[in-house]
């Protein structure tokens, strides 16, 4: 069984900055991508950026590329994400996962976090 944990939402003001954490456990990891997505209230869950265990390629949606960093942690098993200059339009619920392939339809992702909220204030 997969768990992912998600931690470091909250309120921010347009202009600032917001780590989230992403920690994963119950079995190894290695092969995994691991994935952040975003729901905002009367959308659909969209791809955010991803990235592998491995260290290979990163993946951006082009709404966040240049504001938004993701990384990971091998050795806390931990997968960060980075985000600055935070726009009103970043408010969502924010969402990990991981799968073994890289897709950008979340619905074909294997495993989920419970997500963290984002806000932004303008």
């Amino acid at each position: 069984q997969v768990q992912l944990l998600e931690s470091g939402g909250g309120l921010v003001q347009a202009g600032g900055s917001l780590r989230l954490s992403c920690a994963a456990s119950g079995r190894t990891f290695s092969t995994y991508i691991m994935g952040w997505f975003r729901q905002a209230p009367g959308k659909e869950r969209e791809f955010v950026a991803a990235i592998r265990w491995s260290g290979g390629p990163i993946d951006y949606a082009d709404s966040v590329k240049g504001r938004f960093t993701i990384s990971r942690d091998n050795a806390k098993n931990t997968v960060y994400l980075q985000m600055n200059s935070l726009k009103a339009e970043d408010t969502a619920v924010y969402y990990c996962a991981a799968d073994r392939n890289l897709y950008t339809r979340a619905t074909l992702w294997s495993y989920w976090g419970q997500g963290t909220q984002v806000t932004v204030s303008s």
